[in-house]
């Protein structure tokens, strides 16, 4: 499978990446900067790096693992060069407070208002893993949460999400419950910080 990875060069993206290309996935690192796309993908032993419209290219997914802030206008930039492939958010805009993270303000998930901007289908997925976790010489003993409302989109982005964890990948259901899954990562990054831990999920009961 090849993966492009918009936002490649960033700590989610590159620690995205190490685990793919462990897996022996072709991994094609993007970003906004090419030869800092190439020079990433060269130290990470991935296929290719490039600017982003290249990168995109002949994907068999896009993972847009950009900063939330980014994320939209990411799209639409992208939207032409993205087309019908099918695309996963890691995304999850986050509020900071003295008092700890909240999730965003607007009702709607972002992975959602991204579903709005793009022609390719949507899946969400991976909010509970931290870059700290995927980079570690194993696997995280997690489970990788993955929900959408196109079948084959969610059936890629659980096929790639499998090889990310040493839990399981599993099917958390329509898009809108992207909002849940970007409201955990508040959650998670709380816990980590009065734990001074990184705490990810398993699913019991299965």
């Amino acid at each position: 499978m090849r993966v492009a990875i918009v936002g490649g060069t960033g700590a989610f993206g590159v620690a995205l990446a190490q685990r793919l290309v462990a897996a022996a996935d072709d991994v094609v690192i993007g970003s906004r900067d090419g030869d800092r796309a190439r020079e990433t993908a060269a130290s990470l032993g991935a296929t290719a790096g490039a600017a982003n419209e290249e990168a995109v290219r002949d994907a068999d997914l896009v993972v847009l693992a950009t900063k939330a802030e980014a994320l939209l206008d990411t799209a639409v930039a992208l939207k032409g060069d993205i087309g019908a492939t099918p695309v996963l958010c890691v995304a999850s805009e986050l509020r900071f407070a003295r008092d700890g993270v909240r999730p965003a303000a607007d009702e709607r998930s972002a992975a959602e208002r991204l579903a709005e901007l793009l022609d390719a289908p949507v899946a969400a997925g991976l909010h509970s893993l931290a870059a700290a976790s995927l980079g570690g010489d194993e696997a995280p003993s997690e489970d990788a949460l993955v929900c959408g409302d196109d079948a084959y989109a969610k059936e890629v982005a659980l096929e790639v999400a499998a090889k990310l964890v040493g839990g399981r990948a599993l099917d958390a259901g329509p898009l809108a419950c992207a909002r849940a899954l970007e409201g955990m990562t508040a959650v998670i990054v709380n816990v980590n910080r009065r734990y001074k831990t990184h705490a990810g999920v398993r699913i019991t009961g299965l």
